[in-house]
């Protein structure tokens, strides 16, 4: 039997007709669709002007190349680049580039493309599958190239540390503005404010009277729902520039304290410098209580009334729709709950409207306080003024004595101030015991009691400034509401109809007692049964 014979295996090289990445043929003439991609991160001056010249460099750069196809020059002015979200032309320029507009895309640095490591990365892969090349000039770097991926992944890290670091040095600035009692605000979305000298907040008169006008009706009685729709209904933009306003942007306005002048800082803060993503402060960082620190459009005394009449119908359970007067004025002297307005015999001729206890009908136990007719409590109000009236000046004394005397707030100020230093010094003490545990290996057992009892002091302070801060809060709205009684009182004279204004000026609440008898209680205290 004959041996079989080995065949050596013979391979013939078949050659690449079509490029790796394009699928275009080798030999293809067709020239590079070429687009450029440019960005500055803010609107300034100098930056628009390093925007402008970017494309302008850009578009002549590519034009001048025999080789290349213009395919656009595709810019973000005034952008962040730690996230590819918001950068509305970026992602235009991708997306032309994978629908087989752009072979090549220009730009000038890896931080121009993405501060972000992996929005960078991302994209460049995604392109790189379509067989789309990126060129970053200053690094050299041609992402089809077997070096690329390695250079830009190093590059990317040290341009997202970059952005690190620029975020840390501007927040850093911010924080010091802040300690510096200088402040910032959104000038834009304010109301009432605008930019002045030195950058300074400057007061806007047609705004400022809105701004008043807000706090004016909501101590009338209105509600910020009943605010919003009269300031819609009146034509006067919100301060976003829209037609309609929300009850959420009157009760912000009511409780922004920069309106008096004063200003908190540091109220909300940057948790990721990537996402830009902002919480609420909660005591993770300083806050930066400045007083006086630009003009006020409302007077301390009207802006810390406004707070104590938030506080009052926040405690009394009830939500504020109707823009009636006695609404939430009136109570029962039995349960102490509000009275609350219905009609009796809506279809008939006899139609009123009446006030009763919005607690009668809950509960085991009825109240025996009456129903009161709308036009009973007018009649009883114009009387219990009259008589207030008879002894004005008497009342005028009170009221000026009461405000010299028991709404002083130097003392609490005195105090705050030694409440406030004290808990500095614990926070600094508790700070240095946890930088000495983590230095050095410590007993944990005395760590932790030492730790407790700075703990302890530390919460107990917390408390004690809350509380004077709420009896300042409180005699400074006391002396507001006696200034207005005394202003109303001064030039008031007998009245025969009732007077809606001098309702909201004059009267506190109205209590009704199981006999029929209303028990008014004036701003000064007094009280006055009819």
């Amino acid at each position: 039997m004959s041996e079989a014979r080995v065949i050596s295996p013979r391979v013939t090289m078949i050659p690449a007709t079509r490029e790796r990445f394009t699928s275009m043929p080798i030999h293809h003439a067709r020239k590079r669709r070429v687009a450029a991609y440019a960005r500055v991160s803010t609107r300034d001056e100098e930056q628009r002007n390093s925007y402008e010249a970017q494309v302008d460099h850009y578009t002549r750069y590519i034009q001048n190349n025999a080789e290349w196809e213009f395919a656009g020059v595709y810019a973000d002015r005034g952008i962040t680049g730690t996230s590819t979200k918001k950068r509305e032309h970026f992602n235009d320029m991708i997306e032309d580039a994978l629908a087989g507009k752009i072979d090549l895309i220009i730009t000038k640095s890896v931080s121009r493309f993405a501060r972000n490591t992996v929005d960078s990365l991302t994209t460049i892969r995604t392109l790189k599958e379509r067989g789309i090349e990126v060129f970053f000039e200053e690094q050299n770097i041609y992402t089809l190239d077997s070096k690329g991926e390695l250079l830009l992944t190093i590059m990317s890290s040290l341009a997202q540390e970059e952005s690190r670091n620029i975020s840390e040095n501007v927040t850093w600035g911010i924080r010091k503005r802040f300690s510096d009692g200088k402040i910032m605000l959104p000038y834009k979305h304010f109301l009432g404010y605008r930019k002045g000298e030195n950058n300074l907040p400057e007061i806007v008169p047609e705004e400022a009277e809105i701004v008043r006008r807000i706090y004016r009706a909501y101590l009338e009685g209105k509600s910020p729902s009943y605010i919003a729709r009269q300031l819609s209904a009146s034509g006067i933009p919100s301060p976003s520039g829209k037609a309609n306003w929300r009850p959420e942007t009157v009760k912000s306005i009511l409780t922004n304290e920069k309106y008096k002048g004063d200003a908190v800082l540091q109220k909300t803060f940057c948790v990721d410098f990537l996402t830009k993503k902002f919480k609420a402060n909660e005591g993770e960082v300083p806050q930066y209580y400045v007083e006086n620190s630009h003009p006020a459009i409302i007077e301390p005394e009207v802006f810390d009334m406004v707070q104590a009449e938030i506080r009052r119908r926040g405690q009394s359970g009830r939500r504020y729709y109707t823009p009636h007067c006695f609404s939430g004025r009136i109570f029962c002297d039995e349960c102490g709950s509000a009275y609350g307005s219905k009609v009796w015999n809506s279809n008939s001729k006899y139609r009123s409207q009446v006030w009763q206890c919005n607690g009668k009908h809950y509960g085991s136990q009825h109240c025996s306080t009456p129903p009161i007719r709308t036009e009973t409590l007018e009649e009883a109000f114009v009387l219990a003024v009259n008589r207030v009236l008879e002894n004005k000046g008497e009342i005028i004394a009170v009221c000026e004595t009461v405000m010299t005397e028991r709404c002083k707030v130097e003392t609490l100020n005195e105090e705050n101030a030694r409440l406030q230093a004290e808990l500095e010094v614990t926070t600094g003490l508790m700070e240095r015991l946890i930088a000495a545990n983590a230095a050095m290996a410590q007993d944990q057992a005395e760590y932790n009691h030492q730790f407790a009892e700075y703990e302890t002091r530390y919460n107990m302070l917390r408390e004690k400034v809350a509380e004077v801060e709420a009896e300042r809060a409180r005699r400074i709205a006391q002396r507001g509401t006696l200034k207005e009684y005394l202003a109303t009182l001064s030039t008031q004279g007998p009245i025969t109809s009732f007077d809606e204004t001098l309702w909201y000026g004059a009267v506190e609440q109205v209590r009704v007692k199981a006999d029929n008898r209303l028990c008014f209680i004036f701003k000064d205290g007094k009280e006055i049964e009819i």
